[in-house]
């Protein structure tokens, strides 16, 4: 028998939480909330939390922080869900490694579609070996100056390792599964958020923080058709 799904909800609004709730525990997962930014790392550092869905503007610790910091040691989906609609905001939560940003008002069903679209990734990722996993060195990708640890979930560019979000780190073993190969949008889209809806923003700041990690010049923009990743300089 499977295990429930651990839900972290991270609000200081208790009538998000009660929604949230409400409509979470009819698809048989449990929610674990937090009204606050440090207890909510709290519990991601004690439980087995399978997903975050975390507000911006909470007290004690806010949500770009709690972020920032739980991505050091934390490789879980995390979304924001937060009433500040500015395109800033959405570029700062996804350069600081939320994989999606949802706005108030939100519609119920559309969190708990995408709460479940992104587990089923997580999941996909965890327990299917890809066809480098037939390689040399089952645990790596190499290529160039760059490694990409598949058990960690991080990047070695030049000696500098760097944690990779579950979207950059499936972005990235794309590109270096298939280097010098030409990716449009779609298929970018395609391979790290399947079936979760994303704007050409989004996929923009992806490829900018994966370029801040391995090095500007290895991922080149091919203008009107897509990306593609390059031998370092």
């Amino acid at each position: 028998m499977n295990e429930k799904k651990m839900i972290l909800v991270a609000d200081d609004d208790a009538e998000i939480i009660s929604l949230l709730r409400l409509y979470l525990d009819s698809e048989d997962m449990e929610v674990i909330a937090a009204s606050d930014g440090e207890s909510a790392y709290n519990i991601l550092e004690s439980e087995r939390i399978d997903l975050a869905l975390v507000d911006v503007m909470m007290p004690k610790l806010n949500g770009f922080e709690l972020i920032k910091k739980l991505r050091v040691s934390h490789h879980l989906p995390v979304l924001v869900i937060s009433a500040r609609t500015e395109l800033s905001d959405r570029v700062l939560g996804l350069d600081l490694g939320a994989d999606d940003y949802i706005q108030k008002p939100f519609e119920p069903l559309e969190v708990v579609a995408k709460v479940k679209a992104h587990l089923r990734r997580s999941d996909a990722m965890k327990s299917s070996p890809g066809k480098d996993e037939q390689v040399q060195n089952a645990n790596v990708i190499q290529f160039e100056n760059l490694v990409l640890n598949l058990d960690s979930c991080t990047i070695t560019a030049d000696g500098n390792t760097s944690n990779l979000t579950k979207v950059e780190f499936l972005v990235l073993k794309m590109f270096m599964e298939q280097p010098m190969r030409v990716f449009t949008k779609d298929q970018v889209y395609e391979c790290g958020w399947g079936d979760v809806a994303v704007d050409d923003n989004t996929i923009r700041v992806i490829i900018s923080r994966l370029r801040d990690k391995i090095g500007s010049c290895q991922i080149k923009t091919i203008r009107g058709l897509g990306y593609r990743l390059e031998k370092g300089i």
